[in-house]
């Protein structure tokens, strides 16, 4: 398939991604977010793209991947603050926006807190909220995978407490 080929086949199932994307999302600008996402990617990857296969199952199978990966990150950063109000999920997800004041400044707590851990804490912690897997920050860190997942859950531990710490000084002020 030519480069013109492909260009075309994208625009032609443009709309039918649209649809498909509103059928995961069930929001209108999160699916049109999805189908710009997974136009990207299908162009970025097209040389992985097999001749003689199906074009519009492909791109699909690109939609369905990508709304999973981004399904699953945000309800990783829902658990690690699940007493969060939303504005920790707006920090730390993909999409650049402008926070209000008070999201700005909790998320500035935040960030606060999870740098004054301590490294060992830190950095696969940091690593593991930037959407790295477990055996990836293992293997960059040398670090058995049990270590690894130890110290990320001792880490959300301590974070919880300091964070509780910090409401608990708010509401005393």
């Amino acid at each position: 398939m030519t480069q013109f080929q492909f260009h075309n086949a994208l625009v032609e199932i443009q709309e039918k991604l649209h649809f498909y994307a509103l059928r995961l999302t069930a929001d209108q600008d999160r699916a049109q977010d999805l189908v710009q996402e997974t136009l990207l990617k299908a162009l970025s990857y097209r040389k992985k793209f097999r001749h003689n296969t199906n074009f519009a199952a492909w791109v699909h199978t690109i939609m369905r991947n990508t709304f999973i990966n981004n399904y699953r990150r945000n309800t990783k950063i829902q658990k690690l603050f699940p007493d969060s109000t939303g504005e920790v999920v707006q920090l730390f997800s993909n999409h650049e926006r402008i926070p209000s004041p008070d999201n700005l400044y909790s998320s500035k707590q935040i960030m606060k807190h999870i740098h004054s851990l301590e490294d060992d804490l830190r950095i696969p912690f940091l690593k593991f909220l930037d959407g790295f897997k477990y055996k990836e920050i293992a293997e960059e860190m040398n670090l058995p995978i049990g270590t690894l997942k130890s110290r990320i859950f001792y880490a959300r531990r301590v974070l919880k407490n300091l964070l509780s710490e910090h409401d608990s000084e708010i509401q005393f002020n």
